[in-house]
């Protein structure tokens, strides 16, 4: 069974940095398109970040430059680095596992139960 654990979320101020974990099981990580994947209450799902099993990054415009995905084959791990986080970046953010999708979009197989990024300004 596909299993995606995040963590890492929390109130930071605007400005700020975090760095989100995603820790994986069920699949095989190594061969596996990632994402993450972000939704603010009210508002529809947005896509964030993706990366290739050969490393590959690809970012939204809105966090391009601020953030950066990547990923430990060895443990099994996906992360992303939030830097100078805005009001605008809080939602909750969802790991997902996205074999055989698009390199950029939402779209995917499997998303974790989340972790909240809040950023006060």
């Amino acid at each position: 069974e596909v299993q995606l654990v995040e963590s890492g979320g929390g109130l930071v101020q605007s400005g700020g940095s975090l760095t989100l974990s995603c820790a994986t099981s069920g699949f095989t990580f190594g061969y596996s398109r990632m994402k993450w994947v972000r939704q603010a209450p009210g508002r529809r799902l947005e896509w964030v970040s993706s990366i290739d099993r050969d490393g590959t990054t690809y970012y939204a415009d809105s966090v391009k430059g601020r953030f950066t995905i990547s990923r430990d084959n060895a443990n099994d791990t996906l992360y992303l680095q939030l830097n100078t986080l805005k009001s605008e970046d809080t939602a909750m953010y969802y790991c997902a596992y996205a074999p055989g999708a698009s390199n950029i979009g939402y779209s995917y197989t499997k998303r974790g139960q989340g972790t909240q990024v809040t950023v006060s300004s």
